[in-house]
């Protein structure tokens, strides 16, 4: 976004339309905002605590809402608009620096920063109350509040899963926009192909463990759909056939395959979409992704009045940092309304269904109380100046081990929490890890991240 001519930054809807490029996508950055915002609404759709104190799923609890997750499930166009974000920001770095040597450590560590930064802050906040809840006492306290604190000490940083797959999907934006530049849409056909081919082997008696492989495969696919839509190959013909086969196949998929009808994960599900993701999500995703490209000259249309376009780009800073709050917002309130006995109705009653309102406007204003707090550590790193090496080859590498160690220490501590005195541990991929270790390696893939940082010039 661009400053109007007194230099101040434009606030009016025609001041900021006035400011947006022409070439801008409107569409993609609405998609960006608005599906952070479904998933903030779904978590406080699905979250609830039932009257033992156990922390559940309400699509767990009545069944019958599941079908819901085919539409809410919207982490996929998150992906696309990923791909579109990053293909953008190549090309901006091939124009400005043609040589190749740094430009991988450059862009990783921009969109590294930018992601983290945020992350970092969230995470230093729930290792403060857990080490408090540890020190009170509380954790190890029997009964329900006992239960509760430490469940939450697990389930809200659980959200983090989001930033480590993406991450790992920024990781691969180079390589995988070089392929789409030689193959184009193939490579999403080979993706497509390779997620269904782990799923026969994992459902075919094969090992487990090689189903992991979806983390790559499926989010890889679906981000690959973001190259595709910035070079102008996703018409609204092949829209229309995206949807169609992607929510048909999902269809079979659930309903003669070995696949729940959940896109969500669940509590004490023996199979998930999510974790790890399927071709039935794969299948839903495309469909959601041929959704967007359908709607996207309607849309282009609506944002294109200076109103709409406002709504969006007022909300666009602050999206990320909701999303990493509106959990703990959640568990504020719902521990709140606890403490003072007001009981939940049943789940899916019209009692239930009738407070939804109320709750949802309490959490809102929760949330914008902590997004106030820490959205500055989110603004401060929007900018992120990309700054290249060109001295020291051995960056771009290190960049690489960098992305591939944040990985899996981002996906540890979503995993296994953030209880580091109480330190459980948790089975994760091949073995059980304790929070400490998860944090261990996020450390050390901080390291290598700084230490692909150019050097100050010498005077």
């Amino acid at each position: 976004m661009s400053q109007t001519r007194s230099g101040a930054a434009p606030r009016t809807a025609a001041e900021i339309d006035a400011a947006t490029p022409a070439d801008r996508d409107r569409w993609v950055d609405t998609l960006r905002v608005g599906s952070l915002l479904v998933v903030v609404l779904g978590h406080w759709l699905m979250v609830a605590i039932t009257t033992d104190g156990q922390i559940t799923n309400a699509l767990a609890v009545v069944p019958a809402l599941q079908p819901l997750t085919w539409l809410l499930q919207v982490m996929p166009l998150f992906f696309l608009v990923g791909g579109v974000a990053h293909a953008h920001t190549l090309e901006s770095l091939e124009r400005r620096r043609p040589q190749h040597r740094g430009r991988y450590a450059a862009f990783f560590r921009a969109r590294a920063t930018r992601l983290l930064s945020p992350t970092l802050a969230f995470l230093a906040v729930w290792v403060a109350l857990g080490v408090v809840a540890d020190l009170s006492g509380l954790t190890s306290r029997p009964g329900d509040a006992g239960r509760i604190a430490r469940d939450a000490l697990v389930m809200v940083p659980q959200l983090l899963w989001f930033v480590g797959i993406y991450l790992g999907a920024c990781a691969f934006a180079p390589l995988m926009r070089d392929l789409h530049r030689r193959w184009g849409l193939g490579v999403v056909v080979v993706l497509v192909a390779l997620a269904c081919a782990v799923d026969a082997v994992r459902f075919g008696g094969g090992p487990e463990l090689v189903g992991n492989l979806n983390f790559a495969f499926v989010w890889l696919a679906l981000h690959q759909l973001g190259f595709a839509w910035r070079d102008g190959l996703l018409t609204t013909g092949r829209g229309w056939v995206m949807a169609v086969l992607g929510f048909g196949a999902m269809g079979v998929a659930v309903a003669f395959g070995p696949y729940p009808t959940s896109m969500v994960g669940l509590p004490g599900e023996s199979v998930s979409n999510m974790a790890p993701p399927t071709a039935a999500l794969l299948a839903q995703g495309i469909g959601m992704c041929g959704l967007a490209v359908v709607l996207r000259p309607v849309m282009a249309r609506v944002l294109a009045r200076p109103r709409a376009w406002r709504m969006v780009v007022v909300a666009g800073p602050f999206a990320m940092t909701a999303f990493l709050w509106h959990l703990t917002a959640l568990m504020m309130v719902l521990l709140a309304m606890r403490a003072l006995g007001i009981a939940q109705p049943a789940v899916a009653s019209w009692q239930w269904w009738l407070t939804r309102p109320i709750l949802f406007a309490v959490l809102a204003v929760v949330t914008a109380l902590l997004v106030a707090v820490f959205v500055r550590f989110d603004r401060g790193r929007r900018s992120v100046d990309v700054a290249f090496d060109e001295q020291r080859g051995w960056v771009d590498p290190v960049a690489a081990v960098s992305a591939g160690v944040l990985f899996l220490g981002i996906l540890m501590v979503s995993i296994v929490g953030v209880d580091v005195l109480g330190n459980r541990p948790v089975f994760f991929l091949v073995g059980d890890v304790t929070p400490i270790v998860g944090f261990a390696v996020l450390a050390a893939g901080l390291l290598l991240l700084r230490a692909t940082r150019p050097r100050p010039p010498r005077t």
